[in-house]
């Protein structure tokens, strides 16, 4: 090995730690300066109805469309049932064609559940 040359350990490895400490002092004290701001403390007293966020909106609503027992069917079974149908339209389609215009019972079926989606969202929100 040459004179010039560095070893690995314990060389370049303090020199890589050195860095680490120097990068984590810097993030612990960036965070003491500017604490993350929480917003106004919990009222207790109040009600409060926690909503999911918006990609599980539509979920949300079906489980509203089907309480207590039925639930299940509502957030588990007609989801599924839905992907399964996605997946299963390229089988179900008859023809080799591969534009849209030739594939209008695949288009259809898209599109009515795209459209339910956001008719979903948009209610869960009323």
């Amino acid at each position: 090995m040459d004179k010039n040359q560095k070893k690995f350990y314990p060389d370049y490895l303090f020199e890589i730690l050195l860095v680490c400490l120097f990068a984590l002092e810097g993030a612990l004290l960036l965070s003491y300066v500017f604490p993350p701001v929480t917003g106004s403390p919990v009222d207790f007293s109040r009600n409060f109805m926690p909503r999911p966020e918006w990609y599980f909106l539509a979920l949300y609503q079906m489980f509203k469309y089907f309480p207590g027992r039925l639930a299940f069917i509502g957030v588990a079974v007609i989801p599924a049932a839905i992907i399964f149908l996605v997946f299963a339209l390229p089988f179900l389609e008859k023809t080799h064609s591969r534009r849209l215009s030739d594939r209008k019972f695949s288009a259809l079926v898209v599109a009515v559940i795209l459209i339910s989606a956001v008719v979903l969202t948009v209610l869960s929100y009323y």
